[in-house]
């Protein structure tokens, strides 16, 4: 007999199998030698009381035998030989969706600007070290995408959007810990997620997809609003009637291309601001009320939201344990986010907090359907001349920010490039700059101690999602205009991290291949 129950209970009998068991026999009132394995599905922190408990759904196996769970992946075919489905980008969009065409009967062939998560490490050390941007090959543009060397954060709110957890077991069937099957917020880890993505290509390539990196298309053939083919930069020339283009949020070549063809493209609303850090000793002590978290809680996060001036100021992306990393896709602009490791432990945490901006925020530029990417832009751009014009960020003690006070001394940083002391309000326009300038003091009101000057904020966060949408038909998920483009995931609007891509991929799969096969 399997028996499903819900229990609360502290950190440590959560994370102890032997405890766990005789807690689950005492509020089960069950007898503890007729279990024989307490399996959990689902894992929560409720730290809202003095003391800190965990939240389980767990199986309880009584008098019944545990084999273990294993969670296979699907029987993909070999399709070497059959139609093929060309894919622009390998970020968790182009990837899933090349392993979907795989397992409907058809051939994926990836197309990706970047290098291989190995050979890519080194660019990213020469952005660290040296300040070197190289255009194709950073923390946005590689394989797997941004979100490869940014975390590997799983949590998405997005349900409606499909079937999440086939993308989790997916992601255990490639060498993710189940663990991400159990957590309400799961989390891979910049160290582990690399060789996962390595794992997904070799099972592209072994069943007949092929990956072609340093690949970067800049022409999409069309004609009689039809695509026809696609044209990179080493001068192929690839025939076709099938294109899921999955370029990712920042791949603003690729806009301006769209733009200049006339193929319809629309600005679309995002949110911008600064990355904050603090030590995360003092994040534990504020979220779980205590001065020393112990071995069995993790290192708490934080997620705040406020209405300011009638916009949304929120945390976004919040790294516990984590670092700060410059993710600048072109030389000349400075751009910040965060990444944390699977264990989560570094002594700083940091997150993103960003303001909502509208599409009137952008009449600037008039018209264009780029004209959020070229508000983007101008920021990124003045943050690099206010740092010193390397990736150095423009920084402040976030009590500073807020007084309206250039910083004399700012604290160490995980930020490796280095911080320059500045004014943020030369780099943001007035209106972010108050924004911000508010929020943090009514963040203060929620967070006791969050207001310190122990913490540091680094300017810009720009890339939260892609400033542009690029229509599709809601049925066929084809552009509206192009018949056999297929845009997807957050380079085109329609996804927001690792796991609404990969869904979004798969489903502009299945259309395409639909598509193929009638």
């Amino acid at each position: 007999m399997i028996k499903n129950f819900q229990l609360r209970t502290s950190p440590e009998i959560a994370a102890t199998q032997e405890l766990l068991h005789i807690e689950v026999a005492k509020q089960a009132r069950l007898n503890s030698k007729d279990i024989t394995h307490v399996e959990i599905l689902k894992r929560s922190i409720d730290a809202r009381q003095q003391s800190v408990k965990i939240n389980l759904k767990v199986d309880i196996y009584i008098n019944e035998v545990y084999d273990g769970k294993v969670i296979p992946l699907p029987e993909y075919p070999e399709v070497s030989k059959e139609n093929p489905v060309y894919i622009i980008g390998a970020g968790p969009a182009g990837l899933f969706a090349a392993l979907r065409v795989i397992e409907l009967g058809k051939k994926p062939i990836i197309l990706e600007r970047g290098k291989d998560v190995r050979t890519r490490r080194r660019d990213l050390k020469a952005l660290n070290i040296e300040h070197v941007v190289d255009e194709d090959s950073n923390y946005c543009f590689g394989e797997g995408g941004a979100g490869t060397y940014s975390d590997g954060k799983l949590y998405t709110r997005s349900k409606k959007r499909g079937d999440v957890n086939r993308i989790l077991e997916l992601l255990v069937g490639f060498g993710a810990t189940s663990d991400i099957l159990v957590d309400a917020h799961p989390h891979i880890g910049t160290n582990k997620l690399p060789a996962i993505i390595a794992d997904i290509r070799e099972k592209i390539i072994e069943h007949g997809g092929e990956v072609l990196f340093e690949t970067r298309v800049t022409d999409l053939i069309v004609d009689n609003k039809e695509i026809q083919g696609i044209k990179t930069a080493k001068g192929d020339h690839f025939k076709t009637n099938h294109v899921i283009l999955a370029t990712g949020h920042s791949a603003r070549d690729m806009f301006e291309l769209l733009e200049r063809k006339a193929i319809k493209i629309e600005a679309k609303p995002f949110a911008l601001g600064v990355r904050v850090e603090h030590p995360q000793q003092l994040i534990d002590k504020i979220q779980y009320n205590c001065d020393y978290r112990g071995e069995f809680l993790p290192p708490s996060p934080y997620s705040i939201v406020k209405q300011i001036n009638g916009r949304g100021m929120y945390s976004f992306c919040m790294c516990p344990g984590g670092v700060i990393a410059p993710c600048a896709t072109s030389p000349g602009e400075v751009v910040t986010n965060g990444w944390s490791p699977s264990k989560r432990d570094q002594p700083t945490a940091n997150s993103g907090i960003v303001v909502e901006l509208k599409l009137s925020d952008f009449t600037k530029y008039g018209n264009s359907p780029l004209a959020g990417m070229y508000f983007q832009q101008e920021i990124e751009q003045t943050a690099w001349s206010v740092g010193g014009e390397t990736q150095r960020v423009p920084a402040q003690r976030l009590t500073d920010f807020v007084e309206g006070k250039v910083s004399n001394s700012l604290p160490e940083t995980s930020y490796k490039p280095g911080t320059t002391s500045a004014d943020l309000r030369t780099v943001f326009p007035e209106f972010i700059h108050q924004i911000l300038r508010s929020g943090f003091k009514e963040f203060g009101k929620s967070m006791k101690g969050y207001m310190t000057e122990e913490a540091i904020i680094h300017a810009p966060e720009s890339r939260t999602s892609s400033p542009v949408r690029i229509p599709r038909d809601y049925n066929t998920l084809q552009h509206v205009e192009i018949k056999g483009l297929y845009p997807c995931g957050e380079g085109a609007g329609y996804a927001g991290g690792i796991i609404s891509a990969a869904i979004d991929g798969e489903k502009c799969a299945e259309r395409c291949v639909m598509t193929i096969s009638s």
